[in-house]
């Protein structure tokens, strides 16, 4: 048997002798993709090892000749008998007949409980006999248009068996919402890199609501995409990057700002001693901190969220109002047994410490049925309160920048950015572990032109085995809760709905494969989510991504990613092949010349990432990667230069003219069909230092860049909209 991976670059499917394999055709059952055509269209088979591990991990146990026949057998029998599946998917217009397989003989029965409450008609789902299929009877089961869309739960019935389904019952594409009448266009940033005077070192939310309005009423500007803004661990030290939370249904709180606090601003308005006694020792504590909102150098964010946290803990106690309790109540009502999860894992970490050693290994030696946990909420339930008000304070507050972004005219407002996954030791994880596959797999992308050794984001994916027997119930809350502040959501590598790349522990990505997610029922939950929300969706769908992805994508209402240094013509991986006019981008994306995985433009055009990457060793041939991002700008400043967004002059010499340089491939974005168009505030303000190098995380100051101009100084929050340069390229954009 083959133990490495196989390529060929003439070679595009699978031979009738590696699919008869028993381990191939294991692998295919459990959906697991036994081979893929990689960015440069090369031909890829997954090795047998790899295969094994990552069966390892769905629970099928495939170490042996013996043991791959009967998981083989033992799957095609599951199958087989299958009364019904457990989530079935219903876009409007769209049939999808489903197998109900009952013992040969048998009448099967079916009723259908509606979300809003009640009974379903009897004909709102419907069987009909098919065939016989040796000891069973095959029928298809319809679902009509006229089920309301929602979700709604489905009961199967042979006589003496009984099995539910959860029915995703959704539009057939994500309808417009009605502010989109034309092009709209917005600015992308890292909103913990911009920062004010009342920041606390790092930007926050307070940060983001000025952002957000005065990109509405001094640039025009109709969204605000912002980095995720996930739960992350709740003392120091702090995991830097957004796209590495510890939870995604949960908000990170050391973005909060303590002096919007209704609590606090009431207290701060009070004159008796006991008030400002509370009022300057949350004073003294942001005194603390402030200076770092000048400091060019990378942000220190663990001493800012040190001194946060304790003013959180002095307001926390100042006494609420019983409407404001109310609501506080009201609040951990709603989001339930998922907040009573995160919030014990918070205290854990504050009582007992990061779970990283193995001495100190709670995560692993406690779960949420152990005595110890019940004792520790117990013993600490102030804490546990705590930390239940600091999710409530920072959905008001992320809530408060929503709002203004749209009372200033923006036309979605916050665009939230959807994170792959969760963090190994995250609180989903150990509350949850049976939703995730643990231990033996983490989350990456196999080798492309840009990551020649591939990428490990170090987190474990969601199984989907989990997702589809609960109707995506969890996959539903996370989308649900980004909605409710958000007019838009960009979900990052959107792949990951169709598929994700599964890596072997200690193999490096290369050694990856493929495993299948129901694309389906993710995409009737975020239309079901954004119709109801009136949002939209942007998928992240750039790299190694089939057409068929980007097809099925824009069939359902998700808008893709257009980026100018990524869009050549036939969608070419080489670099310095020729750019696609901006006629030929698509209409149904967002549009944008640079993404946060780049360096900004000026940067980029300096040639920043190919020194940064040698500095890093992260090249396996520095002097092609050189000659090759060379001979990509020359084909930038050709097709430039060609329609007449730049001078002939300007591309002869770069470094004289990056400004220049930057204007131009914005003029040329706005030539294209796209119905978002993205600039960024990075562009805007002139900074040229990377805010994330991916296949990198101590090794460079990922997500920790503040915001600075061309001079190395700190562009405050309250000053990024009036600058001549920002003002000069949202002409650009609202021309």
């Amino acid at each position: 048997m083959p133990n490495e991976p196989q390529t060929d670059q003439s070679q595009r499917t699978e031979s009738a002798e590696r699919l008869a394999r028993p381990l191939i055709q294991l692998a295919n059952l459990w959906g697991i993709s036994t081979s893929y055509i990689d960015q440069v269209g090369t031909y890829v088979e997954i090795a047998d090892d790899s295969l094994v591990t990552v069966l390892g991990a769905l629970g099928v146990d495939a170490t042996s000749d013996e043991l791959i026949d009967a998981a083989l057998d033992r799957k095609r029998a599951d199958l087989h008998k299958q009364l019904v599946q457990p989530t079935i998917v219903k876009f409007t217009g769209v049939e999808n007949p489903v197998e109900v397989r009952v013992p040969a003989g048998a009448t099967p029965t079916v009723s259908i409980s509606l979300e809003q409450g009640g009974q379903g008609a009897a004909d709102l789902a419907t069987l009909e006999f098919a065939a016989n299929d040796d000891d069973v009877d095959v029928y298809t089961l319809t679902i009509s248009d006229e089920l309301p869309e929602g979700y709604h739960h489905l009961k199967v019935s042979d006589g003496s068996n009984e099995a539910e389904s959860t029915v995703l019952r959704a539009a057939a594409s994500i309808p417009l919402p009605p502010s989109m009448d034309r092009q709209r266009w917005g600015w992308m940033t890292q909103m913990y890199s911009v920062r004010g005077a009342d920041s606390w070192g790092v930007g926050d939310y307070g940060d983001l609501k000025r952002l957000a309005a005065d990109a509405a009423a001094k640039s025009g500007a109709d969204f605000m995409l912002i980095n995720p803004i996930h739960a992350s661990a709740p003392i120091t030290p702090l995991e830097p990057s957004p796209y590495l939370p510890e939870s995604r249904r949960f908000l990170n709180v050391t973005y909060i700002r303590p002096q919007d606090i209704e609590e606090y601003v009431e207290l701060a308005n009070e004159h008796t001693e006991q008030a400002q006694t509370v009022v300057g020792e949350v004073q003294a504590l942001h005194a603390r901190v402030a200076d770092d909102n000048l400091s060019p150098d990378p942000l220190n964010i663990n001493d800012a969220w040190d001194a946060k946290r304790e003013a959180l803990q002095i307001i926390f106690n100042i006494p609420r109002s019983a409407e404001r309790q109310q609501q506080f109540e009201d609040f951990k009502k709603q989001a339930g047994e998922d907040l009573e999860a995160f919030a014990l894992w918070s205290v854990a970490f504050e009582v007992w410490g990061a779970p990283w050693n193995a001495e100190n290994d709670w995560f692993h030696k406690y779960t949420k049925s152990s005595p110890e946990v019940q004792q520790l909420k117990a013993e600490h339930h102030d804490l546990f309160e705590f930390e239940c008000w600091l999710q409530w304070i920072a959905a008001e507050q992320v809530g408060a920048a929503q709002q203004a972004a749209k009372d200033n005219g923006m036309a979605l407002g916050l665009m939230q950015d959807m994170a792959v996954g969760v963090h190994t030791y995250s609180s989903d994880v150990w509350w949850s572990p049976e939703r995730f596959a643990v231990g033996q797999v983490t989350v990456g992308c196999p080798p492309d032109f840009y990551n020649q050794q591939g990428q490990d984001w170090g987190q474990p994916p969601f199984n989907p085995n989990y997702l589809e027997a609960t109707g995506y119930q969890v996959y539903r809350d996370m989308v649900h809760n980004m909605f409710s502040r958000a007019g838009a959501i960009r979900i990052d590598h959107v792949l990951g709905l169709f598929h994700l790349w599964w890596i072997p522990a200690g193999k490096g990505p290369i050694a990856g494969a493929y495993v299948r997610y129901n694309h389906e029922a993710m995409l009737a939950v975020l239309t079901i989510e954004a119709s109801r929300a009136q949002g939209m969706v942007i998928g992240e769908d750039l790299g190694t991504v089939p057409e068929f992805v980007r097809t099925v994508l824009s069939a359902h209402g998700v808008l893709g990613a257009d980026v100018e240094w990524f869009a050549r013509v036939n969608n070419s991986g080489n670099a310095g092949d020729p750019y696609m006019p901006p006629s030929d981008y698509r209409k149904f994306a967002l549009a944008s010349v640079t993404t946060h995985d780049l360096p900004p433009t000026a940067g980029y055009l300096l040639y920043d990432h190919v020194a940064l990457r040698d500095e890093l060793h992260l090249l396996n041939d520095v002097e092609s990667f050189r000659k090759s991002a060379e001979a990509e700008q020359k084909a930038m400043l050709d097709l430039l230069t060609s329609g007449g967004w730049l001078s002939a002059e300007a591309a002869a010499d770069v470094p004289n003219h990056v400004q220049e340089v930057v204007e131009a491939m914005h003029r040329m974005l706005k030539a294209t069909p796209s119905l978002l168009l993205q600039a960024a505030l990075v562009d805007g303000v002139g900074e040229r230092r990377t805010q994330n190098q991916p296949g990198t995380s101590t090794e460079y100051t990922n997500w920790r860049v503040p915001l600075c101009g061309p001079d190395g100084k700190v562009v405050p929050t309250e000053q990024v909209f009036d600058l001549p340069r920002v003002q000069a390229l949202s002409a650009i954009m609202n021309a």
